[in-house]
Parts: C-alpha cells; sequence; structure tokens
C-alpha cells in the first residue's frame, strides 16, 4: 500500500504516508492490521465515482440573510 510506514514514539506507534502522520495506537500489531485493511478498503473502491468528486464542503456560516428579501 503506498508509501506508508509505522514508527515507534515512546510507547506508541505511529502510522505514517509518507511525510505525514496519520494515526496512533498502542500496538505494532494493531497499526499493521489497520494499515492492511485500509489497503483492502482502497483496491475494492471504484475508480470513478462522479458523486465524491462532485460534493463540496461548505462551512456553516449560520443565518445569512437574503439580500433579494426586504
Amino acid at each position: 500500500m503506498g508509501d506508508y510506514s509505522i514508527i515507534r514514539v515512546g510507547n506508541e506507534y505511529v502510522v505514517q504516508a509518507g511525510e505525514k502522520s496519520v494515526l496512533k495506537v498502542a500496538s505494532r500489531r494493531r497499526a499493521a492490521k489497520l494499515v492492511s485493511d485500509a489497503a483492502e478498503l482502497l483496491q475494492r473502491q471504484p475508480a470513478h465515482s462522479t458523486e465524491v468528486e462532485d460534493i463540496s464542503i461548505v462551512p456553516d456560516l449560520g443565518a445569512i440573510p437574503d439580500p433579494h428579501v426586504p
């Protein structure tokens, strides 16, 4: 699975994707299992998912008055 590594930091293990730390767990075995599970899920993912590409996340700005309503 891609460029993943598991490093020990103190008493915990950190899963890194490239240069970024993405997960911290107490067991190296658990970290390896999670990376393996993620790789399997990514392989099952459809190649083209237009639904996901069309979704954008907009921050909640609260109630914004409509300028067209008097």
